[in-house]
């Protein structure tokens, strides 16, 4: 594993974004870990986070695209600190662009906030999680209200690599199923071999009764791709 994925991990831990426990998801599944990218609070968290996207975006993507679009309301803050480490740390000076979820009808009016979008732009999709591949349906008909668009793929943070309406994981769906490629910082996979093998702060997170409980919600929610 490369060594930006092993200290993404750990800054997730750091921030408390990545926890380990009893949870339930939206969808009503008991899963004994949970991301939640809200956590990211400060900024130097983000300005940190930006940097971890832009490098999985640059070496999966490149960087000849024209708009990193981060759907509302999460998306916003994920796609302005990336576009600012694409800049900074690549040269590559990308439009950043996020939806409202309400059409603004006076001074700066429409739907879209940041750079414009028209006919002919490459667009990468930035998100936070996907689980369930519910936002994308919901992100491409205003991509596609803009013009010729050509989405070149999406980033997420986590891939939690779960069944989505089928046995592959959403990620894979959406790929299958809208003809552009997808990515993940780290896939749940990563996280727990990098923590069943390596003590942080001093400690090993995922023991041997945390493992078995990883495993058995895998046997029942893990994607079969």
């Amino acid at each position: 594993m490369e060594r930006y994925k092993e200290e993404f991990i750990e800054f997730m831990l750091d921030c408390e974004v990545l926890r380990f426990g009893d949870f339930t998801t939206k969808s009503g599944r008991k899963t004994p870990f949970f991301v939640n990218t809200g956590f990211y609070r400060t900024g130097g968290q983000l300005r940190q986070l930006g940097k971890y996207y832009a490098k999985a975006i640059a070496e999966t993507f490149g960087t000849g695209f024209d708009v990193l679009f981060g759907p509302a309301y999460k998306g916003i803050p994920l796609s302005v600190a990336t576009a600012i480490a694409l800049s900074e740390d690549f040269g590559a000076d990308i439009r950043y662009c996020s939806n409202r979820k309400e059409v603004k009808d006076h001074g700066d009016k429409g739907i879209l906030l940041g750079g414009p979008i028209g006919d002919g732009d490459r667009v990468v999709i930035i998100e936070d999680v996907t689980t369930a591949g519910t936002s994308i349906r919901e992100t491409l008909p205003i991509l596609e209200a803009q013009g010729k668009v050509e989405v070149v793929g999406m980033c997420v943070s986590v891939d939690r690599q779960e069944r989505g309406e089928g046995e592959k994981s959403a990620l894979k769906e959406i790929s299958d199923t809208h003809g552009f490629a997808t990515h993940a910082i780290v896939t749940m996979g990563e996280v727990i071999e990098y923590l069943t093998a390596h003590e942080v702060g001093g400690r090993l997170v995922i023991d041997d009764t945390l493992k078995r409980a990883i495993d058995d919600y895998y046997a029942q929610y893990g994607a079969k791709d």
